[in-house]
């Protein structure tokens, strides 16, 4: 199969467009809140699309915590009451988990009523404690964010192409990863930046073939990203919606320079990724990718690194037969999620809705566990029954229930 290609004159006057440096912002006013990352146990950066810019937060210190679940089955209202709000007022943008402090951040919009949607922050705990960030009145360092798309393009309508600006952001070593959309014909791209911002950040454009469209992709941003060292060469696995899986070694990001990434997975059409955190559970390193319309996908690091040192797929999938190609991921039960971060070693924090009443959900799922036994109704939830001996759940719906919040029903699992 011939993949298309780009003309070198193309190429050149896309690394041109990148306009490579970026100089550090005077500070002036938060003017939208989208993804977050934190950098240090006190610095939150979240980027601001509206001000085509990244603000790097300090946070005043909060007290260690001992790693403790989240049973918050309605963070919605107390949220839009902190910020004098109704409920459907409040849009939900991102979550990061401080480290250390069993403190979930979540970012949001908040529409008063008269023009653009006002940015805020709340830090949450897992008592369900709300507090709101004064965001002009905390110190911040923030950066520009050179070449943004074009602020008059929209997608279906009302959506602004700006929005996509910043898509993702990851951290490793010093450097912050930002994926999201430039300017130009070759739009995705990835910006590095030093941290502590300084006057200066880098900028790759990004293709890949995408098996469910059969083509290259210059265009799509990416949408959740980690950085994994595989096999000794440090570098990015980031999930595009609809949903392929790509690699591309950190080395390759240099500044200017246009990249075709490896895609090593089509892992199924139609969904996107909300959420991409990686851990070690005592089977060696995982990534574990969530999606916005199936199942979770989880990944063993060293199943990546293999499927990286192959050809990039090239082929398309059998719709809607076989839609899955390359690397083989295990299915968990994690759905319905609206954002994933770790929270810490033992727990992974997610946003969800409730199915029936539509609130925001804040609630914890044990690593090696993928779910929650609350969730359900099966033969171990009715009153008398009996563990038979050796039952390999009996130990494990223990922990589980006394997570969630049932040390009632915990004690009828003991051994």
């Amino acid at each position: 199969m011939n993949l298309p290609s780009f003309p070198p004159s193309r190429l050149a006057f896309a690394a041109a467009a990148l306009g490579l440096s970026c100089g550090l912002a005077t500070a002036g006013p938060v003017r939208s809140v989208g993804p977050m990352i934190f950098t240090s146990a006190d610095t939150l950066v979240v980027a601001d699309w509206r001000a085509q810019e990244l603000h790097a937060i300090k946070l005043p210190p909060a007290p260690p915590a001992p790693a403790r679940a989240f049973n918050l089955r309605n963070v919605s209202t107390p949220i839009a009451d902190a910020l004098h709000v109704r409920p459907d007022r409040i849009s939900f943008e991102d979550m990061a988990f401080r480290p250390g402090a069993e403190l979930a951040y979540v970012s949001l919009s908040v529409d008063r009523g008269a023009g653009a949607p006002t940015p805020a922050i709340v830090s949450i705990d897992a008592r369900g404690k709300v507090t709101v960030l004064q965001l002009g009145q905390l110190a911040r360092t923030s950066a520009k964010i050179a070449n943004p798309p074009a602020a008059d393009r929209r997608f279906w309508r009302d959506i602004p192409e700006a929005t996509l600006t910043v898509t993702d952001l990851a951290f490793d070593d010093g450097k912050l990863y930002v994926a999201g959309l430039g300017s130009g014909d070759f739009a995705s791209t990835l910006r590095i930046y030093t941290v502590p911002f300084d006057d200066h950040a880098t900028a790759t454009t990004v293709e890949m073939y995408h098996p469910v469209h059969d083509q290259l992709e210059t265009r799509a941003p990416i949408r959740k990203m980690a950085v994994v060292t595989l096999d000794g060469t440090p570098s990015l696995v980031a999930a595009y919606t609809c949903t392929p899986l790509v690699v591309i070694p950190l080395k390759d990001l240099v500044d200017g320079a246009h990249v075709k990434g490896t895609t090593i997975a089509e892992l199924g059409w139609g969904s996107a990724p909300v959420g991409m955190v990686g851990f070690d559970a005592g089977q060696g390193p995982q990534l574990l990718l969530a999606n916005s319309a199936k199942a979770a996908d989880l990944m063993p690091v060293s199943a990546i690194a293999a499927a990286a040192k192959q050809p990039s797929l090239a082929k398309p999938i059998q719709w809607p037969a076989n839609p899955l190609l390359g690397l083989k991921s295990t299915y968990l039960p994690l759905t319905g999620l609206a954002r994933i971060a770790m929270q810490d070693a033992q727990f992974i924090g997610a946003l969800r809705r409730h199915p029936g009443s539509g609130a925001m959900q804040l609630v914890s799922f044990r690593v090696g566990a993928f779910l929650r036994v609350s969730d359900f109704v099966n033969e171990y939830d009715f009153d008398g029954f009996e563990y038979r001996a050796g039952d390999p759940f009996r130990g494990a719906h223990q922990v589980l229930r006394t997570d969630e919040g049932y040390p009632e029903l915990a004690a009828r699992s003991a051994p």
